[in-house]
This record gives C-alpha cells, sequence and structure tokens, in this order.
C-alpha cells in the first residue's frame, strides 16, 4: 500500500511542477506572439490551471481505466467549487464582478446539465466530445471579443497581474518559452502515469472502486495548484480572482478534458456516476447561484455552507462504498 500512496505523491508533485513549468512557457508564448494580458488569461491560463486533470483523464482512458477519467472530472467540479470557493471565502468574502454571474456562471450551470444528458446512455462517445470541444472554442472566442470591448480598467489590472506573475522573463524568449512546455509536458506525463497506477493499485488493496478514487484522492490532488493559486489570491486581496479561476477550470474539465480525451477513445460512463456524481456537480454548480446572488458576494457563512456541503457528499460516497 505505500508504494500505492508514494505513486501518487510522486505523480501529484510532477503534475504539479509539471503544470506550472507548462503554463508558464505556454504564457511566454501567448506574450511573443503579442497577445494581450486579457486574452491570455481568458485562454492559457483559464485552461492551463486544468492541465494536471487533462493529463490524469488522458492518461487514465489511455491505460483503460475510464471510470478514474471521468470521475476525475466530475470530482474535480465538485471539489472546485465546495472547497475552493469554500476556502477562500473563510479567509476573505469574495466580491462578484464583471461578467461572472450574467454570462459565465450560467454557460457552467447549462454545461453541467449538458454533462448530465450526455452521460445518460452510459457513455461520452465521439458525437458528444465533438459537441463539447465546439461549445467550448465558441464560448472561448465570444468572451474574449466581448472582454475586448467591456473590460474595465482593474479587471485589465487583474488579468495584467495574473500573466505577469507567470511569465519567467519580463521579455520572453521562444527558446525558453518552449523549452519549458517541452519539460512541461514531459512531467505531466510522468506523473498522470504515476497518479493513476498507484490509484488503481490503491483501489485494488482497499477495496474501493476505481470511481471512488477518481472522485475522491486524485481530484483532489489534482486540484491542489487551483486551491493554492486561489488561497494565495484571496490572501492577498484578490479573492475575486477565486471564482473566475474556478468557474473557468470547471468548464474545461467538461468541454476540454471530457471533449478531448472522448474524442481519443469513446468514454464508458458508470451508472453510479450518472445517478449520483453527475447530480452532485449540477447540485454544487446551482448552489452557487443564490449564494453569489445575495449581494453579490460570498460570505465567510456561505463558504461554511460549501464546505459542509462537500462533507456530506464525501460521507455519503465512503459509507455507500463500505
Amino acid at each position: 500500500m505505500l508504494t500505492s500512496i508514494g505513486l501518487i505523491i510522486l505523480g501529484i508533485v510532477l503534475l504539479v511542477v509539471g503544470g506550472e513549468t507548462l503554463l508558464r512557457g505556454a504564457v511566454g508564448l501567448a506574450a511573443l506572439l503579442k497577445l494581450t494580458p486579457a486574452v491570455i488569461g481568458l485562454t492559457v491560463v483559464a485552461a492551463g490551471t486544468s492541465v494536471p486533470e487533462l493529463a490524469v483523464s488522458g492518461s487514465a482512458a489511455y491505460q483503460g481505466k475510464t471510470d478514474i477519467a471521468v470521475a476525475n472530472v466530475v470530482g474535480s467540479n465538485i471539489f472546485n467549487i465546495a472547497v475552493i470557493i469554500g476556502l477562500c471565502a473563510l479567509i476573505r468574502p469574495i466580491a462578484i464582478t464583471g461578467n461572472t454571474i450574467k454570462l459565465e456562471y450560467p454557460v457552467l450551470a447549462l454545461v453541467s446539465l449538458l454533462c448530465l444528458v450526455i452521460a445518460q446512455d452510459g457513455e461520452i462517445n465521439r458525437l458528444d466530445a465533438a459537441l463539447c470541444l465546439a461549445v467550448y472554442v465558441a464560448f472561448t472566442a465570444y468572451l474574449v471579443s466581448l472582454v475586448r470591448k467591456q473590460v474595465t480598467e482593474a479587471e485589465a489590472k487583474e488579468l495584467k497581474a495574473e500573466v505577469d506573475e507567470l511569465k519567467v522573463e519580463e521579455r520572453p524568449r521562444a527558446w525558453v518559452s518552449v523549452l519549458l512546455v517541452a519539460v512541461g509536458v514531459i512531467l505531466l506525463a510522468g506523473g498522470a502515469h504515476s497518479t493513476v497506477s498507484g490509484a488503481a493499485e490503491l483501489a485494488r488493496l482497499l477495496g474501493w472502486s476505481e470511481r471512488v478514487i477518481g472522485l475522491t484522492i486524485v481530484s483532489a490532488g489534482t486540484g491542489l495548484p487551483e486551491v493554492v493559486a486561489s488561497v494565495v489570491s484571496s490572501i492577498r486581496g484578490r479573492s475575486d480572482i477565486a471564482i473566475g479561476n474556478v468557474i473557468g477550470s470547471n468548464l474545461f474539465n467538461i468541454l476540454g478534458i471530457l471533449g478531448i480525451t472522448a474524442m481519443v477513445a469513446p468514454l464508458p460512463v458508470q451508472p453510479q456516476i450518472v445517478a449520483s456524481d453527475c447530480w452532485w456537480m449540477l447540485g454544487i454548480t446551482l448552489l452557487l447561484f443564490p449564494i453569489m446572488f445575495t449581494g453579490l458576494r460570498v460570505d465567510r457563512r456561505e463558504g461554511v455552507v460549501l464546505l459542509a456541503g462537500y462533507v456530506v457528499y464525501l460521507s455519503l460516497l465512503l459509507s455507500a462504498q463500505q
């Protein structure tokens, strides 16, 4: 069992380091292409924070561990909203700004419902995958065009600060950025393989299903980069970034990760994931609306509610497994 746990820990460390390295390289390349910080933040950074989840789900599908592949996405979305936003709200109440409640959140709610619908037949096939990818590309393109017209000075500064923190050099050089991307991909590949292998073995030793391991240990592990980034932002007084990061990450998890993975090979979906976990994901997502809408902020009490919801979900999940 220690070997399995060691593989998971090693894998998560490699995923975190590899994801950060790849993201910094990608931001450098985007800057060299003269993209504005707002565009980089909405595209490269938004997708880059979910790279560990993409690596794990892709590796799991390749190894035939499709339960881990799907459970990782669903579990990550539940974890992101309940734990990340909950923790950030405990540190500092989160103000809701920009297009979050008018545009990005409603799209996330619809996309979460879409995930439930396309999984109903027990498989996410290539047609479903194509639909997911098309929606993601169309929404991202629309968001970029909208932000170019409507971005406020304060939002522009926030996005620029976020992008600048990820730059390795003030004036990125192409070979440095390409090298970072290459090293990041290698680390991610090794980390994903290690995490999936360790998780599958740990599930066998504990007598748990791969679905439960994917929903708990794997999804929480791959969500660590977002936890750290969001908590640090909250401590620095930039807690509003947490909401945008979580919504962007959750959108990419469903549309990008499931879309890319299922496009390579159709993903079988366990009946339990459809009957329980997808509904939990949709429910937690819908719970976020009244929390954000009341006072256009997420206060500490509401953060406690979100964290309590995650504890209830885990308790029911593990008690059913036992």
